[in-house]
């Protein structure tokens, strides 16, 4: 019963998907919509298969400018959490900070990194960094607070210093907490780098849309808008594999 149930959950996204596309396509035919307006499905996959070669020279740069920028934010947001957790008055200077930073748009502060540093990749690196850093900040340092006071007593009790305590207790129960801003921040990392080459880029895909849309080729910005959803999905099954690898325990409390 369970392992239909399992099939069944499985089966549900693809069907509801398949199902979406078939209802677009109908409507695109049946209303004679143009496909300058509006393309059919078929039309973007044609379109995908049919410049795939040039968007996967395009999607090289992106998916560089998001790995470089994700991992940078990686280790600046854990540091930053370690001693906030750390050191409480740093905690509470930072933190407003870094949420008041979220307040503001990264579509109206992009141009300015594109005047301080040019039209290279830096500033689509910096873009990435800015969307990526608050939610694995914020998650690790929720889940470093959220560590029970008993267990860290305990150890303390046994002698434990404080960096022990952090590498034997802290961070182990706060690594789920850690991942799912990974996840988040993923995801994230791939609109960071597109808005970054929206608004100035030799190559990417983010260019391509621009150049596509300047040319009415809407099913090309579709067929963008394809590859930006597959690179943003591949990173976060990179992240949901590492979470396995590190945290196994986390897939058994899932099943």
């Amino acid at each position: 019963m369970r392992k239909s149930k399992s099939i069944a959950d499985k089966l549900i996204p693809p069907a509801c998907i398949l199902l979406i596309l078939a209802v677009w396509e109908g409507g695109v035919r049946w209303l004679a919509i143009p496909e300058w307006i509006l393309p059919g499905p078929v039309r973007i996959a044609r379109t995908f298969a049919g410049t795939l070669p040039l968007m996967l020279k395009h999607g090289q740069t992106t998916m560089a400018e998001c790995l470089v920028g994700f991992v940078a934010a990686i280790i600046l947001a854990f540091m930053i959490a370690l001693v906030m957790d750390e050191i409480t008055p740093v905690k509470k200077a930072v933190y407003p900070i870094m949420v008041a930073s979220q307040t503001v748009p990264i579509i109206s502060v992009a141009p300015l990194f594109i005047i301080w540093f040019g039209y290279g990749v830096l500033p689509k690196i910096i873009v990435v960094i800015l969307v990526c850093f608050f939610p694995i900040a914020s998650s690790l340092l929720g889940g470093l607070a959220g560590v029970d006071r008993e267990y860290l007593e305990l150890f303390r009790s046994m002698g434990a210093g404080r960096l022990q305590t952090l590498r034997m207790v802290k961070l182990p129960l706060a690594l789920p907490a850690f991942f799912s801003g990974l996840k988040i921040s993923a995801s994230y990392s791939v609109m960071g780098a597109v808005i970054g080459e929206w608004l100035g880029a030799k190559e990417g895909l983010g260019t391509y849309m621009t150049l596509s849309q300047h040319s009415f080729q809407v099913d090309r910005v579709f067929a963008a808008i394809v590859a930006i959803t597959l690179l943003s999905f591949a990173l976060v099954a990179a992240v949901g594999w590492a979470e396995r690898m590190v945290i196994p325990w986390s897939r058994l409390r899932d099943e």
